[in-house]
């Protein structure tokens, strides 16, 4: 059994102690919390990522590093940036950063998947596979006349590792790395229990599976980096180290199915892909599954070279729920038995499960509706089942969206539903008392909730590039195959393409991949029949046929105009470059866009283009100013070239949009008792940022853990010393950024001791 490294992973709860300072004038914060207005103007075990601002070699790193005994050189980099990574006290550390040569220093963050099995309801065994065009191509050849499979070409997974005795992955492995165990073995973990890992098996599946399952590019050769250990841990260092070993090893594609939270462009995973790609790697990534809301996605999806990925559906079977005249769309979980009802049945509230909750409602024989809490699903079902449940309906207690599972199999339909949708629901039955029909209805190409959003913060670029099928995913996993839901089971369809599309052009570069995979992409449309937002979709659901019949390629395949002033007469422009790669002339035309009040657009005159012809061609808006200030601004431009019509993603900001002014807060206790550490993510800095300490049952204002004014954007690590105890006990620790007249905080329950 492989030993894993324990990872590094921030405390939420943990022990302190913080100074106290003078109480000035209070005012109201977030409704909520009271603070004053800010005032007037160590050897915590750490490993970080540093960058220098020169070419160094290991030997040099080496000698740098001789007057800083305590630190431990780890992983030298040469390839994504100029640096290394080095553990030891964060005193020294902190005087490294001293040095001159230092450009920057990055803490290494830890990343955990966020993927969830779910039940089988697709029509038809690996479907997804073909569901963005694989069957039809599988006919077409390259160049020396081999069949379009990914033959020849190298993609790198970095993730948990890869069962390389699996069946369907043996002929696909070629080598690997653990970066979690430093050795050659990138076997997924095993013998471990609950923290036994199956995600890259299954990422590997969907790319290049090759026998009981045939994946998008089953004849691709796959290289495996373990950077994510046991429960899918890992941290940034593991990953960019992974990153530094596909460029060494000159993969054609590299997958990263994980992520974090954090919606910037500049963190060192994203950096990383961005390097990647300009050595010549198609970088694709899942862009997380934090939906459905804005600013969700998280790097490494915010990488500007990567192609960042979305779930969407495939053709699957979905039930719904049918109750005096209204439809709820129903999520079911892993573990459910079918929802194959074929009669009505009268439906009942149940509260939250409990046996209490049983006492004075008859539920034999009855759909019973739940409302998530205090018990896990699973006991919430086998206690409904007890008193004779005929299904069970488990609806959210919050907004967002929730990726849910059984912890085993269970005797009744189970499924999950949104909290508005439960709500509503519950009011229905409080004035009619009617039964309820389950009606299964195919859906496709709708976007999974919990899919993340963009637009990424500060670039205001968007984000995802595309979407692929992410829900009801089958493919590989140890032992046999298991059905999963996340952007990690899209990505990889995206890689399979990239491959394949790799083979059948071996002289494209990543962008160019990148531009017709955006370029002949399906927009996708939402059950109201509109458009998904750009920044929801990017350019759509690729479409494999599409783009290797592609006659014309436009890089970049999105206009991103980033943050406008909205002034009349102030055009801003975007030069795209417009490259026919037929072997016949085209005519390129656009269409006008609907009149507008708040933007008008320049486009170019109808041009020709000679076979492999190039032209360089601008798109300019004016924006007025009527526009709202704060918003996002974003649709699609139809350029047709020849036959094919593409449709363009645009995007803009005017003024400071609404995106959160701060999105990632961690404190940590050091082995010091004098001593606490907290590191925060501040997408455009901040007029005002601080750590306020309330009571937590009166929300008093107890003092400031720390504050600064004019704080710069991006990633704030620092270390406090205590100068003052506080009393033994739970406090609320807000952290607030205000930037632009905006105010944002991040509360977390912290305990004294």
């Amino acid at each position: 059994m492989k030993i894993a490294r324990k990872c590094f992973v921030l405390c939420l709860i943990f022990s302190i102690f913080v100074l106290s300072a003078p109480i000035n004038i209070k005012y109201v914060y977030a409704g909520k919390y009271e603070r004053p207005a800010l005032p007037q103007d160590e050897d915590t075990q750490q490993t970080v990522i540093v960058k220098v601002n020169k070419p160094m070699t290991e030997s040099e790193a080496k000698q740098l590093l001789q007057s800083y005994p305590d630190l431990k050189l780890r992983y030298h980099f040469q390839n994504i940036f100029n640096g290394f990574s080095v553990m030891g006290p964060s005193s020294q550390i902190k005087k490294l950063a001293e040095k001159t040569s230092i450009e920057n220093i990055y803490p290494s963050y830890t990343y955990k998947l966020d993927i969830s099995p779910y039940p089988q309801i697709s029509n038809g065994t690996f479907n997804s596979i073909n569901y963005i065009g694989t069957s039809k191509i599988r006919h077409l050849t390259d160049k020396n006349g081999n069949h379009l499979t990914g033959k020849g070409i190298k993609v790198g997974i970095i993730d948990t590792g890869i069962d390389y005795t699996h069946p369907d992955l043996r002929k696909s492995y070629v080598k690997g790395y653990d970066f979690v165990d430093n050795d050659y073995d990138p076997m997924e973990t095993v013998d471990m229990g609950p923290n036994n890992t199956f995600h890259g098996t299954h990422v590997a599946g969907v790319i290049a599976a090759n026998g009981k399952m045939t994946g998008v590019a089953p004849e691709a050769e796959i290289y495996a980096y373990r950077a994510l250990g046991p429960g899918g841990f890992g941290t940034t260092e593991m990953i960019i180290a992974a990153v530094e070993q596909a460029i060494k090893d000159r993969v054609d594609v590299l997958n990263l199915s994980l992520g974090t939270s954090i919606n910037g462009p500049d963190l060192p995973t994203s950096l990383a892909l961005d390097k990647a790609v300009e050595n010549g790697i198609v970088a694709v990534t899942s862009n997380g599954n934090s939906g459905p809301d804005l600013w969700t996605v998280g790097s490494p999806g915010t990488s500007h070279q990567a192609i960042s990925v979305g779930a969407s559906t495939p053709e699957i079977q979905i039930p719904y729920v049918d109750y005096y005249g209204q439809q709820f769309r129903l999520s079911p979980l892993t573990g459910s038995k079918p929802w194959n009802l074929d009669r009505s049945y009268m439906i009942v509230a149940g509260g939250l499960g409990r046996e209490k909750d049983y006492q004075d409602v008859d539920v034999n024989g009855k759909i019973v509706l739940l409302k998530r809490g205090k018990l896990t699903f699973s006991d919430k079902v086998r206690t409904a089942e007890k008193y004779g449940a005929k299904a069970v309906i488990i609806y959210n207690n919050e907004d967002e969206a929730v990726l849910g599972m059984l912890d085993g199999e269970m005797n009744l339909p189970v499924a999950f539903l949104s909290k508005k949708d439960g709500e509503h629901l519950l009011k229905l039955m409080e004035t009619s008392n009617t039964p309820a029909k389950i009606v299964n209805k195919n859906e496709q190409d709708r976007l999974a909730d919990f899919s993340s959003r963009g637009p990424v913060t500060f670039s205001w670029e968007i984000k995802p590039d595309v979407v692929a099928p992410g829900v009801a995913i089958e493919s590989t996993v140890p032992g046999g195959y298991k059905p999963l839901a996340g952007t990690s089971m899209s990505a990889p369809h995206v890689a399979g393409a990239s491959a394949i599309l790799k083979q059948a052009n071996p002289d494209w570069t990543p962008e160019q991949i990148k531009a017709v995979l955006m370029s002949t992409s399906k927009p996708l449309l939402n059950e109201a029949n509109q458009l998904y937002q750009s920044f929801e979709q990017g350019a759509g659901r690729i479409q494999m046929e599409e783009a290797l019949r592609t006659e014309t390629i436009i890089q970049p395949a999105a206009l991103q105009y980033g943050k406008v002033k909205g002034k009349t007469f102030e055009e801003t422009k975007k030069m795209i470059t417009v490259e026919n790669v037929s072997d016949h002339a085209i005519r390129c035309t656009f269409s006008t866009p609907l009149r507008s009040d708040t933007i008008a657009w320049d486009l170019p005159s109808p041009f020709y283009l000679k076979p492999k012809e190039k032209k360089q061609i601008t798109i300019g808006i004016e924006v007025k100013n009527q526009h709202k200030k704060n918003e996002i601004y974003n649709g699609f431009i139809d350029m047709h070239s020849g036959s094919q019509t593409i449709h363009i993603p645009y995007l803009y900001v005017v003024a400071e949009p609404d995106y959160p002014r701060i999105m990632q807060f961690s404190f940590e206790k050091s082995e010091r008792e004098d001593i606490y550490k907290y590191e925060t993510y501040l997408p455009g800095g901040a007029d005002e940022f601080g750590i306020a300490l309330f009571d937590p049952d009166t929300y008093r204002f107890i003092d400031y853990l720390d504050w600064e004014k004019n704080v710069r954007r991006g990633l704030i690590t620092k270390t406090i010393k205590q100068e003052k105890d506080l009393q033994k006990g739970t406090y609320i620790a807000v952290a607030f950024a205000k930037k632009s007249g905006k105010e944002d905080f991040i509360e977390q329950l912290i305990e004294i001791q």
